[in-house]
């Protein structure tokens, strides 16, 4: 039930609906048992992949690491991982430290390219799972997820500490989901979260504020491109991009249904996956979108540019081949 559920509506709210399960301590004790050796990891369900310098590291179901020192034809399980949580999203600041995320609000760490991890943060007693993280350095980092939940860093990790948000405009709790963090060229940090809403610091986190896209869906991913354009996007094929630092956003035709799960910048370009296989390529900014789907509808969730410039895709039937 968990695997559809995740892999359905990519990173959102499933994994707090399963931790109010009747077996909730039985799924707590095993999430925090080391993560087991598979035999075949490549088709386990994946929900986030990144690169560490020239490596391909992918993390999803069951504690799962993957890597790849071969341009994604090969992959191996990381050596240790510290729990059996659901990893949803994965993050380096350079070939050797790396941070994931998930499951009831784990967080762990690396210091040699993902071959090892650590555990630094885990909460058993409420699955209040995050979705995404973001280091602007090897010391100040935040991690985001269900119900507002966000932590922030500023020692790499050895110690994580909340921050309450200001509530939104217009009234009513800071509970919104908070699915995915990332940062511009000029440092400033972006969070795309629920009902068109992405959050806004330009000091490092401190503080934060409510931009409204125009658009009333959940924004499940996000990105900056090398151009200065931010792009978000998620449920139903809803697509914003600013060019003004969100002070405005206008949105892009996607001439899609399928919710967008994962944004990445790729050359003058973008690059965007999904659900029902759903995979966009837009070549450069102002350039119509490429939009095709896969024969096998698979429910995509991230993807990695090769060498080559040909996009890598995963999802929740693991590492696919070919487009």
């Amino acid at each position: 039930m968990i695997k559809t559920l995740v892999a359905s509506i990519a990173l959102c709210a499933a994994t707090a609906a399963f931790a109010q399960a009747p077996a909730e301590g039985t799924v707590a004790t095993w999430a925090a048992k080391p993560a087991h050796a598979w035999g075949a990891p490549t088709h386990m369900m994946l929900l986030d992949a990144t690169r560490a310098g020239r490596r391909i590291v992918a993390v999803g179901e069951h504690g799962i690491v993957l890597l790849s020192d071969d341009e994604g034809k090969t992959y191996r399980q990381a050596r240790s991982v510290p729990v059996s949580a659901t990893l949803s999203a994965v993050t380096f600041t350079d070939d050797k430290h790396g941070w994931v995320v998930g499951q009831w609000g784990v967080i762990l760490a690396t210091n040699d390219g993902g071959e090892t991890w650590q555990k630094q943060r885990m909460d058993t007693a409420v699955d209040q799972p995050l979705f995404s993280v973001h280091f602007m350095n090897d010391h100040d980092g935040i991690a985001v997820g269900l119900w507002s939940l966000m932590l922030q860093t500023h020692d790499g990790g050895k110690t994580w500490a909340k921050v309450t948000l200001p509530k939104p405009p217009g009234g009513g709790k800071a509970d919104r989901n908070l699915y995915h963090v990332f940062a511009d060229q000029k440092a400033a940090l972006y969070i795309s979260a629920e009902q068109g809403t992405v959050l806004k610091s330009t000091d490092g986190g401190v503080n934060w504020d409510y931009l409204a896209t125009g658009g009333k869906g959940s924004l499940w991913s996000g990105v900056a491109t090398p151009d200065g354009r931010i792009v978000v996007g998620g449920l139903l094929g809803s697509l914003f991009q600013s060019s003004d630092g969100g002070a405005t956003w206008s949105p892009l035709k996607a001439e899609t249904k399928s919710s967008i799960t994962n944004l990445v910048a790729a050359g003058k370009g973008l690059l965007a996956v999904g659900l029902d296989g759903l995979v966009m390529q837009q070549r450069a900014d102002g350039a119509p979108f490429d939009v095709a789907q896969r024969p096998d509808r698979a429910a995509l969730t991230a993807a990695v540019i090769d060498a080559g410039g040909k996009p890598i895709l995963f999802s929740n039937d693991g590492v696919l081949t070919g487009l």
